[in-house]
């Protein structure tokens, strides 16, 4: 085993086999994550067969002018809402397109890691977007801990979402 296998959870590792195996391409859009999730699926040898890229896409004003997110909906209700991360991870799959064909999958993260509220929105809220194919959907987490064991949470949910989906 080397060295990048051993620091991979072995859960990342065998879905990146499968996905790879399947010929899935992945991209990513993150916000309260800030690469974590993308830098979790790189992890194992061979993610570049697997992941087109990531979004860092921590900024609101990104979320709208780069993955396209619906301005109206990001005036109205913010940043952290499930269709955002709907959007985001639908979105995220055609932004990182690979010689124009989009990804298979897209997968976003949009939250609150704290340690303060955020519009109202308490801090461990999270939605875990998910596109699979002409399935998008959001997945509402309510996570405990400190700002960055909410970040750190976050990719574990979004690697075990992903897992039981493919």
């Amino acid at each position: 085993m080397t060295d990048a296998q051993e620091v991979a959870s072995p859960v990342v590792v065998a879905l990146m086999t499968r996905l790879s195996s399947r010929g899935l391409r992945l991209a990513i859009a993150e916000s309260l994550t800030g690469g974590l999730v993308t830098a979790e699926f790189i992890r194992p040898p061979g993610a570049s067969a697997v992941v087109s890229g990531g979004v860092i896409a921590y900024d609101t004003g990104i979320k709208r002018t780069v993955l396209g997110v619906d301005g109206d909906l990001l005036d109205e209700h913010g940043p952290v809402h499930p269709e955002v991360a709907r959007q985001m991870a639908d979105r995220v799959r055609r932004v990182l397109s690979v010689d124009g064909e989009p990804a298979d999958i897209g997968l976003a993260t949009t939250g609150v890691a704290g340690p303060d509220p955020q519009g109202g929105i308490e801090q461990g809220t999270v939605f875990v977007g998910i596109a699979i194919g002409d399935r998008v959907e959001a997945v509402e987490l309510h996570l405990e801990g400190t700002r960055d064991m909410v970040r750190a949470r976050t990719v574990t949910a979004v690697v075990a979402a992903l897992d039981e989906r493919v």
